[in-house]
């Protein structure tokens, strides 16, 4: 049986989406968005569809608590604007990546690469079966 407070997914593709700007309550927290990327992918344990929202605020935008919705297989983690060209570099030149929903610990609702060694690029390590 999979844990109910931790989800993990394999981001399979993502959207990136630039704003103007555009104020959003999350939580009693208004956001100042300047752009989202959506990630998509499928569950590590149950196969099934998961989205991580990753927004990108701007400077003088207060920052939202995580949200995450284990139930729905969603979830929602707040960044600068400044930070958004590194996470889709990340995006764009790692794999795999993966997405990790804690309900557990909202705080440490994140996207990763797996663990690599050094030097080699973006060759695929995972286990083959």
């Amino acid at each position: 049986m999979t844990d109910q407070r931790v989800a993990v997914f394999e981001i399979k593709n993502y959207m990136v989406i630039w704003r103007q700007l555009e104020e959003r309550d999350f939580g009693g927290v208004t956001a100042r968005i300047r752009g989202l990327v959506r990630c998509n992918g499928v569950g590590a344990d149950d196969n099934e569809d998961y989205r991580l929202d990753v927004y990108f605020l701007s400077p003088d935008s207060d920052v939202p608590d995580p949200q995450v919705d284990i139930a729905n297989r969603r979830g929602a983690i707040f960044m600068l604007i400044s930070d958004i060209h590194a996470f889709v570099d990340i995006l764009r030149n790692e794999k795999p990546i993966f997405g990790h929903l804690r309900g557990d610990y909202p705080q440490w609702t994140s996207v990763t690469t797996t663990n690599e060694p050094v030097g080699t690029g973006d060759e695929d390590h995972r286990a083959r079966e």
